[in-house]
């Protein structure tokens, strides 16, 4: 269910289109916001969790970078108002990115089949089993629910094209170096340490098809077959060891890894506008990267390339 779109305000205006939405799921419905590019039809769909050391934020909150996003990526973006501490504890938080990623299949089929009716001499069909591809991401505490979203769609046998994961903490102690390295800049270790205190139940519930449900992607005694993943985090960011950890277990696992660290930058930098550049608007920014990363990992090979 979704309301009438609306345009985006601000650089993206016209570009970008918008609607509420309601992603069903065994606990009730999800509220979410669907961004979709305004001049084509999306390359795909990405579910997207915001950050606020799962205790804060909202779609609404991060409307802006949302948007700008699905403008960069080319991709329709559900950013989803998942629930949050103190109502609930892991794994609702999980379970509402799974539904909404479950929710975003059924679009993107529906979108390929759309696609399908349209190219002349095609019968609907012959192809009825494609899928625009689908992928899950999120800056902060939500990159952390999207990691462990990914490893849930491993167990299940459920495809993903990828995982775009910026500056999630990753280490419940943490314990890294960089929480050292600079003790006074945001997130403290202090903080985070209460922050995964509220949020994980300390008995690791697991699905009810038996399947775990990780509050950390660092709980997984395994990463092969886990979707490629994207990773972003500054220098001056205190969670940026556990993200050059994670890329170097998924790497040493076979999962095909991009990485990059931001000079100069510290946490929260998703929601910070980049200088313009010939990319257009925004391109320079930390999510402008990850746009353009999204668009490239899925972007049809080139014959001969």
């Amino acid at each position: 269910m979704a309301t009438p779109t609306h345009s985006v305000a601000g650089q993206s205006r016209a570009l970008v289109r918008w609607e509420h939405a309601r992603v069903p799921s065994p606990s009730g419905p999800v509220p979410a916001r669907v961004y979709r590019p305004a001049a084509s039809a999306p390359r795909g769909w990405l579910v997207w969790a915001h950050g606020g050391s799962w205790r804060a934020g909202s779609a609404q909150d991060w409307h802006g970078s949302t948007a700008e996003l699905a403008r960069i990526s080319g991709f329709a973006v559900a950013s989803v108002d998942y629930r949050l501490v103190p109502e609930v504890r892991h794994p609702a938080m999980v379970e509402d990115v799974l539904a909404a990623l479950a929710w975003a299949r059924e679009q993107a089929r529906e979108q390929a089949r759309e696609q399908i009716r349209e190219q002349a001499g095609e019968r609907v069909g012959d192809r009825a089993g494609e899928s625009l591809p689908v992928a899950v991401g999120g800056d902060s505490a939500g990159a952390t629910l999207a990691a462990c979203a990914a490893l849930a769609c491993r167990d299940r046998g459920l495809p993903l094209a990828a995982q775009l994961l910026a500056y999630p903490p990753l280490d419940p102690g943490c314990t890294a170096a960089s929480y050292h390295r600079f003790p006074d800049m945001f997130p403290t270790a202090s903080y985070l340490r209460a922050a995964w205190q509220d949020y994980r139940d300390p008995d690791r519930p697991s699905a009810a098809d038996g399947t775990p449900l990780y509050s950390t992607p660092f709980e997984a005694a395994d990463l092969r077959g886990v979707a490629r993943a994207v990773l972003a985090t500054g220098d001056l960011d205190p969670v940026g060891d556990d993200v050059h950890r994670y890329a170097r277990l998924l790497h040493s696992a076979g999962v095909e890894v991009t990485l990059r660290e931001f000079g100069q930058t510290g946490h929260g930098a998703f929601l910070q506008p980049g200088r313009a550049t010939g990319g257009g608007p925004g391109t320079a920014s930390l999510r402008g990267w990850l746009g353009v990363a999204l668009r490239l990992l899925t972007s049809p090979a080139v014959p001969g390339a």
